[in-house]
Order: C-alpha cells, then sequence, then structure tokens
C-alpha cells in the first residue's frame, strides 16, 4: 500500500489523503462499530466511546486474519463537535493504543444521532490484505 502524499501539500495530522493497493489480495469491510461494548454497555464520554469502538474494529480485523495497518480507510460518524474536539488526548491515545502509527483516509462527519441514543460515535472500516 503506497500512501499518497503530493510533495508540495501539507502533511496531514492523524490520517491519511488516499492510499493506492496494487496487489492480488483481500478485501475486508466492516459494519460501523459503536462505543459499545459485548454487554452493551457505553463509556459515558466520547474518549471511552471512541477507544471501544477501535478495540472492536481491530478484534474484527484479527477474526479476519488482519491488522491495523491493513486499514485502508475510516468513516467516522459522531454526534458532537465539541465532545470530539474535547476529547482530543483521550482519543489520541486510545488510537496510539490500538492503531498504533497508522494513519487510513478518514472522512469524519458530524451527524443529529444513531441509532442507538446512548451512542456517540460510529466507525466504518476497509481493509486490504494483500
Amino acid at each position: 500500500m503506497r500512501i499518497l502524499q503530493p510533495t508540495d501539500w501539507s502533511k496531514p495530522r492523524g490520517f491519511s489523503h488516499g492510499v493506492v493497493v496494487e496487489a492480488p489480495g483481500r478485501w475486508i469491510v466492516l459494519a460501523g462499530q459503536t462505543g459499545g461494548d459485548e454487554k452493551g454497555d457505553y463509556p459515558p464520554d466520547m474518549a471511552g466511546q471512541v477507544g471501544t469502538a477501535l478495540k472492536r474494529i481491530i478484534r474484527l480485523l484479527a477474526e479476519a486474519g488482519a491488522g491495523p495497518e491493513h486499514i485502508v480507510r475510516l468513516t467516522w460518524y459522531l454526534t458532537s463537535r465539541s465532545e470530539y474536539e474535547a476529547a482530543g488526548s483521550g482519543i489520541g491515545a486510545a488510537w496510539r493504543e490500538t492503531l498504533g502509527k497508522n494513519f487510513p483516509p478518514s472522512t469524519l462527519l458530524y451527524i443529529d444521532g444513531l441509532v442507538d441514543i446512548r451512542a456517540k460515535v460510529e466507525i466504518e472500516v476497509t481493509a486490504f490484505v494483500p
């Protein structure tokens, strides 16, 4: 996988603009993962929910024989801009714990709500294993 980064563009923080994959391999597409745990409980804060969602993503990727290095796209649905911005350091810590130094292309959308009203975040993933 080659990251697309034009030399005259500033390097983005926490994501990449795009990737190119030129290899035979296997695609993995995950449904949006929320911050609810296996029992259906949600942490009260945005950073806690992001951490839980990322851990669920890593678990599903492992089920498919993949890891965070195989993620080629993330789409985030967030219910609050202010909560997301305030949770920056906690989200960064959760990212480092689960995704490490992998910064795939990402899109963040602020929406009115998710199916479970306790959910503050839902993250969709596309991965590719060569």
